[in-house]
């Protein structure tokens, strides 16, 4: 199976200022020694050798994330306004057809789905899956007058059909398995495992992973337990964490403890904060990795969801 990611920000599109292209080439040249412009190979080893969150971005646009099935089905996974940068750069599937998973219906998970190019399609066929009961609901009012008119919902192809999940039960989708479980969440928010070929993939966003104890721990252990990779939430650092309690999300530190407790193999660190920039991004990634040597030896990976990147699991 065969992951992108398209948006990895959370609650707002956050894209880089001015000030902070500013201060990425400020630094840069910083770095600079006479011998780095000697050639261009030397020019081009010094580009490599800078670290992530100078060379590049994380990206600013809010989630989604797209998995591509060994025989090249394609699911999306919510549709934040990283989706409007999907239809412009991937090509649609060859049958025509998308399968969208809504973890919710918050504005920073739907945004993009108006402006997504294939939506409009006449021959596009969506198949939509959540558990909530009034998914179709939620998508018609962001597009009603005022808020995109006069644009609305019937300008999308007439081939699509809304499906209404349960948690806990196992579900073949697209020819892979499929499982949702509740999270902790103002206004809910679910997971989801996707299972090919007995690899298994996860996607956790908007979790409150501190305030779990009243849900179903035995639907949540279905859907995490022993996974492969996991995009979880984590937006927080521990100390914004305790200042946002019931906000529904995630510090990185909890985040592993998690990961550690459910056997989890990989978690890519997802939802990041908007205020945050690349750099204190990157300084979390960083500290988040000594954690998990720490605690679990080494056998919990921890990466970044970064805008653009491709996984093949």
């Amino acid at each position: 199976m065969n992951i992108h990611f398209w948006g990895v920000r959370g609650s707002i599109p956050s894209p880089l200022t001015p000030a902070q292209i500013q201060a990425k080439i400020t630094a840069v040249v910083q770095r600079i020694s006479p011998k780095d412009l000697e050639s261009l190979d030397a020019r081009q080893k010094f580009i490599s050798s800078l670290p992530q969150w100078l060379y590049g971005t994380i990206g600013g646009n809010t989630p989604c994330v797209q998995l591509t099935t060994k025989s090249g089905k394609q699911i999306i996974l919510d549709a934040g306004s990283g989706i409007r940068v999907m239809g412009k750069n991937c090509p649609p599937p060859a049958d025509k057809h998308y399968s969208v998973f809504f973890s919710h219906f918050h504005w920073d998970h739907i945004q993009g789905f108006p402006f997504f190019d294939y939506a409009y399609y006449p021959d596009m066929n969506f198949d939509i899956y959540s558990p909530f009961e009034k998914a179709k609901e939620y998508l018609v009012k962001q597009m009603d007058k005022p808020n995109l008119y006069p644009v609305d919902f019937n300008a999308f192809t007439k081939n699509i059909d809304f499906h209404t999940l349960e948690p806990a039960q196992k579900y073949e989708i697209d020819g892979i398995e499929v499982q949702c479980c509740m999270m902790s969440h103002p206004g809910d928010s679910f997971s989801y495992s996707f299972v090919e070929d007995g690899k298994k993939i996860v996607y956790a966003t908007d979790v409150e992973l501190t305030d779990i104890d009243n849900l179903n721990k035995a639907n949540i252990d279905k859907v995490f337990r022993d996974a492969d990779v996991v995009i979880l939430d984590s937006q927080y650092t521990l100390e914004e964490a305790s200042k946002k309690e019931k906000w529904g999300h995630s510090a990185f530190c909890y985040a592993i403890d998690f990961a550690v407790s459910m056997n989890i193999k990989t978690i890519y660190l997802f939802h990041h904060e908007p205020t945050y920039d690349d750099k204190k991004i990157d300084s979390i990634l960083q500290a988040a990795r000594w954690y998990a040597a720490y605690i679990s030896g080494g056998k919990v990976q921890v990466k970044l969801a970064v805008e653009g990147q491709e996984i093949e699991l």
